[in-house]
């Protein structure tokens, strides 16, 4: 492997050095690095070694027939695997081009994006076939710079550096149960709730604090109680008659219709907070994220 430095630009290793690399280093061993690559042994281990002579450092500790990463190493491997991954899907971005009008990585709140969202991306299908969506999820926001994301739906205030915010719609926050436990406790007012378990849900730490105090309840119980991660499960758990939930009613439609769960109290606390389609102005241009924009806000058009 020849490594030349050019005027002005600054060369780089080989992918195939660097995969080579990556994938000893994952595995811990050179055979089965070339396993994974239909590669010798050897050429494996010439890859490295090239590496790390064109690098200056070592890569690898070598032990009989054992190797393992050096601290300087275990670093380059993190880095490389993280630029690896970037040109994989920078790769299948682009194929998906192909007679298409390309892909969007897209960041979704777990609840949702199956509740709200999900059921209603046929019509943007529909209207936009040549468009691929590839969800992941985050529940709080991130480093557009550092993750394989287009855009993204983030809930709070309209603050993320670097970026477009557009508001979709706002939330009523309302406590809810299942039938059962509301007449087991007799919750008629709100001070009967403080009779029943208060579900947590991990995201929104003071929301039972902000109801209660809303209604001149004491605070004290708001934050204890069974503590769940989202929306999806704090529900499911006041469905199983657990105890009292505070949610988003656009999120748990479904069960007050079936009447799984009711609003004993139907006090609704409507926050300045939001949810908000987010992407970064290195992203604004691109046709997907236009398309899912404009259709996202007309989808959201009278909301809350």
């Amino acid at each position: 492997m020849n490594f030349e430095l050019v005027p002005g630009r600054l060369s780089v290793p080989s992918l195939s050095a660097l995969a080579a690399f990556e994938a000893a280093a994952r595995h811990g061993s050179f055979t089965r690095a070339a396993e994974e690559l239909n590669l010798t042994q050897g050429a494996v281990s010439r890859q490295v070694a090239q590496l790390e002579k064109l690098l200056g450092v070592a890569l690898f500790e070598r032990v009989k027939k054992r190797v393992s990463l050096t601290p300087a190493g275990n670093a380059y491997a993190a880095e490389i695997r993280d630029g690896l991954s970037r040109l994989a899907a920078a790769t299948v971005s682009a194929m998906a081009f192909r007679g298409a009008a390309g892909v969007l990585h897209l960041a979704i709140l777990p609840t949702f994006g199956t509740r709200w969202l999900i059921p209603r991306l046929p019509r943007f299908i529909e209207a936009h076939p040549g468009i691929t969506i590839n969800f992941t999820t985050k529940l709080v926001p991130f480093d557009f710079a550092r993750e394989q994301v287009d855009a993204a739906v983030h809930f709070g205030d309209p603050v993320w550096p670097g970026a477009r915010l557009h508001r979709l719609m706002g939330e009523e926050v309302v406590p809810v149960a299942a039938p059962s436990l509301v007449e087991r406790v007799g919750i008629r007012q709100p001070a009967d709730m403080l009779r029943a378990p208060l579900l947590q849900q991990s995201t929104r730490p003071r929301a039972w604090a902000t109801w209660l105090e809303r209604e001149g309840l004491a605070p004290e119980r708001a934050m204890m109680g069974p503590r769940f991660e989202q929306f999806a499960m704090v529900s499911q758990a006041a469905v199983a008659g657990l105890g009292l939930a505070i949610v988003p009613r656009f999120l748990i439609e479904e069960e007050l219709r079936s009447g799984a769960l009711v609003v004993p109290v139907d006090r609704p606390v409507t926050g300045t907070e939001g949810y908000y389609l987010v992407y970064p102005e290195t992203k604004a241009g691109l046709p997907a994220v236009i398309a899912f924009r404009d259709w996202l806000v007309g989808e959201c058009a009278g909301a809350v």
